[in-house]
């Protein structure tokens, strides 16, 4: 691409699912007058070499919306929805007053203000169904879960408890060749104030460990709030950044909710 040809347009660094910098999950937004082409989009996202790369595109009132990996384009993120709705509120495109709308790969996606810096995401209910797990992907975790099961996109293991999700230390380079999106370990949390903790791990798709995964508290708030008997419950995701989830199930839906802090704000050229 010539000089004159090269893209331009505004990009921030956002840690979502976090209250202060550098805790949580960064995402990097990038906000295009018109649509890109996908190998463009691919190649600033392995540029940025975060978790997630998201694509907004404005269209009468509401935002196309893509993620990307380093590797790949994904199909549903919770962080780097929060971190697109943070941005679009704190850089002035929309009034706090108003709901940020996303149109995705995975539907309408809508988030709110809720409320002491809390945003909110309204995002479909994952389910979860029993499977027994593949002997090299419990040989990948060295662990032995108490229950197995899969999502439309990743496996999803309970643990015996909140120590042994804490304690994995997997082999990446067998779980990358699992046909999945990713891995979810969960287990009860260890005491207040936490219901649940989970970790999720995705070198499949260029991510060996997710920080904090909004997407996959879509299962895990149903599977937990039924196991609990509860609706609405707090999750600690516990990687080493480490991030605070809130979740509400509603039926078929989930609600998230999360905050979220700008560290980087700037231009792509590319």
């Amino acid at each position: 691409m010539a000089e004159d040809e090269r893209m331009k347009a505004p990009l921030y660094i956002v840690d979502a699912f976090s209250d202060k910098p550098f805790g949580g999950n960064p995402a990097a937004v990038c906000l295009l007058e018109q649509p890109a082409e996908a190998a463009w989009m691919q190649s600033v996202a392995a540029e940025m070499n975060l978790s997630e790369t998201a694509y907004l595109v404005p269209d009468d009132g509401f935002w196309r919306l893509r993620w990307f990996t380093p590797a790949v384009e994904v199909d549903l993120c919770g962080h780097a929805t929060l971190a697109s709705a943070h941005t679009v509120w704190e850089s002035g495109r929309l009034p706090a007053h108003q709901p940020a709308e996303f149109d995705t790969a995975s539907g309408r996606l809508v988030c709110r203000q809720a409320g002491d810096s809390w945003i909110e995401m309204d995002f479909p209910a994952l389910t979860v169904a029993e499977a027994a797990a593949p002997p090299d992907l419990l040989a990948a975790l060295g662990a032995d879960p108490v229950w197995s099961g899969r999502t439309k996109f990743d496996w999803f293991l309970e643990l015996t408890s909140e120590q042994a999700v804490r304690a994995l230390a997997p082999d990446h380079s067998t779980l990358a060749k699992l046909p999945v999106r990713g891995v979810v370990c969960t287990a009860k949390g260890f005491g207040q104030p936490y219901h649940f903790v989970s970790r999720f791990f995705a070198p499949g798709s260029g991510i060996d460990e997710d920080p904090v995964t909004g997407s996959a508290h879509c299962a895990l708030a149903p599977y937990w709030g039924a196991k609990l008997g509860l609706a609405e419950m707090l999750a600690f995701q516990a990687s080493v950044r480490g991030g605070v989830v809130r979740v509400r199930s509603e039926g078929d839906r989930v609600l998230l909710a999360g905050r979220a802090v700008t560290v980087v704000r700037g231009e792509i050229e590319a």
